[in-house]
């Protein structure tokens, strides 16, 4: 099975076009959401395209294939016009014999790690920055942001196929990070 991951998508038609173009590019089978889908938060400024009507229409049009949870700027009156669930704070996931902890990164982080065991990964957006690395036998990715990233970063989202991450370039699909578990 293959995953498309991405994360902070805060409302930017233009980009969730960008992200479901590439999700049947990629031809993924799961499209993993790590919350801020809509709104765009009092810290970040207005995202290119920002139309959480059409963001909700295109992601609903998708809901069999979205599995998502709750970032610190989606709240239950999202919940009220998506049509899949987003309120959760986490989901597990199994990767072989490595569980991945997803999350948006605003409760559970590197310094606030859940319980995990050596080997098992952290995945979650939140910083809008691209990120792999190992802290104390834990694995932290990160696929950057969508629609607002950070420190120079590029639109960016991941791929998991066979236990290999890849971090892409949203508008040209092209790999600049890989990790292998």
């Amino acid at each position: 099975m293959k995953w498309l991951i991405a994360s902070d998508l805060h409302g930017s038609g233009y980009y969730c076009r960008a992200l479901l173009d590439a999700f049947d590019r990629e031809g993924a089978d799961r499209l993993l959401l790590l919350g801020d889908l809509l709104y765009h938060g009092p810290r970040n400024d207005l995202p290119k395209d920002y139309d959480p009507k059409a963001v909700t229409a295109l992601l609903n049009g998708r809901q069999a294939s979205i599995l998502a949870v709750r970032g610190n700027c989606d709240a239950e009156i999202d919940q009220a016009v998506l049509q899949f669930p987003i309120l959760a704070d986490y989901a597990l996931l199994s990767a072989g014999e490595r569980l991945l902890f997803v999350t948006h990164g605003h409760l559970f982080d590197l310094d606030h790690l859940p319980p995990l065991h050596p080997g098992d990964i952290l995945l979650h957006g939140h910083t809008h920055v691209p990120a792999c690395e190992m802290r104390d036998g834990v694995t932290y990715l990160n696929p950057g942001s969508l629609a607002i990233p950070k420190e120079d970063s590029p639109h960016s989202y991941m791929t998991l196929e066979d236990g290999v991450f890849l971090w892409k370039d949203l508008l040209t699909g092209a790999v600049y990070r890989e990790y292998r578990g």
